[in-house]
């Protein structure tokens, strides 16, 4: 186990005199798929409202996903929706040249302070704005649930050279320990998804490859208080219940056993990886 220290279409908005067929008709949706795409677009929007807390409390990228997630040949990557660029650092300084595109300001002025030599780009990955055939891989790290796949995979592939790589990643609470599964407890109370870290891509795309790698990142109860506070669920909240729930999860770090007297925590992960190569034109 290693140890670490959305396209808005037209500005799509919901009006008194709109109703979801009406909304879906215009998008070429039905009222299922407008509804699900609405309730994506608005947890989605809503992290850069709480960006700060975004950077100091989601988890790293352990040095060995992020070999595996590219290619050896690879020299030109974008990291897709790059939030504040944790994934994009450790891109950066492997030496390839990054591109990391982002739809909220606030993650790009985090990703921007906090990680230098990376083209930062206002965009989705409904519409890359990149040109046909200009990177080597894509990597996704715990963005692709908020993606429209039916418009992020042909996208994806647009801007993919012949051969290219599409990577995602997730990391997962490992909720095995006694006091993970006590947090685990109180997230799951307000989840709002169930996130499938094995999607399908379509036939753009080659069979995928999958790995997965337990690790640790050592935090302090403030870092795990911003890490809850960052899920889009929570910041979604009305005030007095985000601060409820905080308070239980900052009695749960201030009273369990396990946590006794300890100044950092080991905080245990589960990353789920998946890679695919782009499909051969012909073989479609």
């Amino acid at each position: 186990m290693e140890t670490s220290r959305t396209v808005i279409i037209g500005e799509l908005r919901r009006g008194p005199s709109a109703s979801w067929e009406e909304i879906g008709a215009a998008c070429g949706m039905t009222r299922q798929g407008a509804t699900r795409r609405w309730s994506r677009l608005v947890h989605a929007s809503s992290f850069g409202a709480a960006a700060d807390s975004y950077q100091r409390g989601r988890p790293e990228y352990p040095p060995s996903v992020v070999e595996w997630l590219v290619p050896r040949r690879a020299k030109s990557v974008l990291d897709l929706g790059a939030g504040t660029g944790k994934l994009t650092r450790p891109l950066v300084q492997a030496g390839l040249k990054v591109t990391a595109v982002e739809p909220s300001q606030g993650m790009r002025e985090q990703l921007a302070a906090a990680v230098a030599g990376a083209a930062v780009l206002a965009g989705t990955a409904e519409r890359i704005p990149l040109p046909d055939a200009s990177v080597d891989a894509v990597v996704v790290a715990h963005a692709w649930h908020w993606f429209d796949p039916a418009l992020a995979v042909p996208e994806v592939a647009r801007v993919l050279v012949p051969g290219g790589t599409l990577s995602l990643v997730w990391n997962d609470r490992d909720e095995t320990e006694p006091w993970m599964a006590a947090l685990g407890a109180i997230m799951h109370r307000q989840a709002a998804q169930v996130i499938d870290t094995s999607p399908p891509l379509g036939p753009s795309f080659g069979p995928p490859e999958r790995m997965e790698l337990r690790w640790q990142q050592l935090v302090t109860r403030q870092e795990i208080l911003d890490m809850v506070a960052s899920r889009s669920y929570v910041i979604s909240m009305p005030a007095p219940e985000r601060d409820a729930l905080l308070g239980e999860v900052a009695e749960l770090l201030g009273e369990h056993p396990d946590l006794s007297g300890r100044e950092e925590i080991a905080m245990p992960y589960i990353a789920r990886c998946t890679r695919v190569r782009l499909a051969d034109p012909g073989a479609l």
